[in-house]
């Protein structure tokens, strides 16, 4: 007569489940996402940060030349 009484009663076994399943995946979310940010947390060479310096208008063209040649030696 009382089967699910450990459940709170017959519907509040699906709200349970409803709660284990939720958790469930909000665990794995949180494990796959935080592999993905620790692979986008990658460094920058040097010449990608002076590549992004002179995209952003902080160096003119001739300081991007003028330090790509640096790089490049």
């Amino acid at each position: 007569m009382h089967d699910f009484n450990f459940f709170g009663g017959g519907w509040m076994m699906f709200v349970w489940w409803f709660l284990i399943i939720a958790l469930v995946a909000f665990a794995i979310r949180a494990v796959m996402n935080a592999g993905q940010s620790s692979q986008s947390q990658r460094k920058e060479t040097p010449m990608e940060i002076l590549k992004r310096r002179y995209a952003e208008g902080e160096i003119d063209e001739e300081e991007f030349n003028k330090r790509k040649q640096e790089l490049l030696k």
